[in-house]
């Protein structure tokens, strides 16, 4: 009953006329934009229309939320449903934008909660997801990396990328999906990259991956993604 309801909420915020001001934002902010077809931008629109109206958003550290920081982050973590089964990232109720680089207040872990990152007072962040909590994005971070992707960092593909990850219940480098055979390509091919990756990192060479994305496999993920999307090629 209450997808139902989700169901039909969702199809009446998709049949409304999407925003030119929003379609605006997107192509300044969003470098990937321009690089979809017709039909995967139709699919993003729409998918941008349910994010943003289902998901709390609070701005913190002075920063007063505007439709380009909610267009802008919703865009990015929305490229990267396209393509796959979602819930529109159900796992996600609460997005919290910091205008820069912040030293979060201190926060007690949910019962449920794990925090990918140490729990430490001192410890600067650009973002952070959290099980069965909220997603913290940086905004000046997010503009950065919607803008130019050749950096290859990306805090919202990376901080979205872990919540695929943990809907399964767990932040393993492993999100679902459909079948055995996938859970044993997977593993075979990110376990043997994810050890090649700490062996250049321990070291000290130079990797195709960022050197983060030895911290753990669910790193190791995040960082792939930014990876796959900002630079697949090596140059």
């Amino acid at each position: 009953m209450f997808r139902w309801f989700a169901d039909r909420r969702r199809k009446k915020l998709i049949q409304e006329p999407f925003s030119p001001a929003w379609e605006d934002i997107i192509q300044r902010n969003v470098a990937h934009y321009c690089m979809l077809d017709d039909a995967e931008r139709t699919h993003l629109r729409a998918l941008i229309q349910v994010f943003i109206a289902e998901k709390y958003w609070e701005g913190c550290g002075g920063l007063e939320l505007t439709d380009e920081i909610c267009v802008t982050i919703s865009a990015q973590a929305c490229i990267l449903l396209l393509g796959l089964p979602h819930n529109y990232y159900q796992n996600v109720e609460t997005i919290i934008v910091y205008p820069s680089t912040v030293v979060p207040p201190p926060r007690k872990l949910g019962f449920f909660e794990i925090a990918l990152e140490p729990m430490d007072d001192s410890h600067p962040i650009i973002g952070q997801a959290f099980q069965q909590g909220p997603v913290i994005i940086i905004w000046d971070a997010a503009l950065h990396g919607g803008r130019h992707p050749e950096s290859g960092h990306n805090v919202v593909y990376h901080e979205f990328a872990h919540k695929l990850d943990m809907l399964d219940g767990a932040a393993d480098g492993t999100p679902p999906l459909r079948n055995r055979a996938e859970y044993r390509d997977w593993v075979q091919t990110c376990s043997r990259e994810y050890l090649r990756l700490r062996k250049d990192a321990e070291n000290g060479r130079q990797s195709f991956l960022n050197a983060y994305g030895a911290t753990s496999e669910a790193e190791f993920f995040a960082v792939a993604t930014e990876q796959f999307f900002d630079q697949p090629l090596l140059t």
